[in-house]
C-alpha cells in the first residue's frame, strides 16, 4: 500500500459509486463539488462526462462508474477534485463519505477476484467491518489513454 505516514497509517476520503466504497488518498483530494453545466467534449470517450470551469479552471470531468464499469449508480451531480500532471480533474461520484484513517494492519493488495477493471486501478484494499474499502490509484484513475482490458 501506498500513501502511509511514518506511523504506518494513511488517511483517505471515501467516497461511494453504485454499493462501491472507494478510498481516495486525501493529500489528492482539492475539493468536492456540485456539477452543473458540463460541456460535452465531441467525440470523447463514454466514461468522459465534458468539461467544466471551476472557478476559473477547465477541469475535465470523468465518470467513474462507466469508467470502472458500475452498474446501480444514481449518477448524482457530485465530483471530487484532483489534480495529476497539473491538469484538473473531477470524479464523478454518488456519494461522498467520511475521511478514514487507516492502519497497515486492515492493508492488503487487491484481491485476485476483484474485477480487473478494479484491479487496474487499485492501489489495494482495506477489510472494514461490513465492507470493502478500494484504495484508488489517481494517477493510473485519471489516465485518459483506453483502459487495454476486455469489457
Amino acid at each position: 500500500m501506498t500513501n502511509a505516514s511514518h506511523s504506518g497509517s494513511a488517511e483517505y476520503v471515501t467516497v461511494t459509486v453504485g454499493s462501491q466504497l472507494f478510498g481516495l488518498p486525501i493529500a489528492r483530494v482539492q475539493d468536492v463539488f456540485v456539477l452543473n453545466q458540463i460541456t460535452r467534449v465531441p467525440l470523447a470517450p463514454d466514461d468522459i462526462a465534458g468539461v467544466i470551469n471551476l472557478r476559473g479552471r477547465i477541469v475535465t470531468v470523468i465518470d467513474l462508474a462507466r469508467r470502472l464499469g458500475i452498474t446501480g449508480s444514481s449518477r448524482a451531480h457530485l465530483a471530487v477534485g484532483l489534480e495529476s500532471d497539473k491538469e484538473s480533474y473531477g470524479l464523478v461520484i454518488d456519494a461522498v463519505g467520511e475521511v478514514l484513517k487507516l492502519g497497515a494492519d486492515t492493508a492488503e493488495a487487491a484481491p485476485a477476484n476483484l474485477d480487473e477493471r478494479l484491479r487496474h486501478v487499485a492501489a489495494g484494499v482495506h477489510r472494514l467491518d461490513d465492507r470493502l474499502l478500494v484504495v484508488l490509484d489517481v494517477d493510473r484513475l485519471i489516465d485518459l489513454k483506453p483502459m487495454e482490458i476486455a469489457a
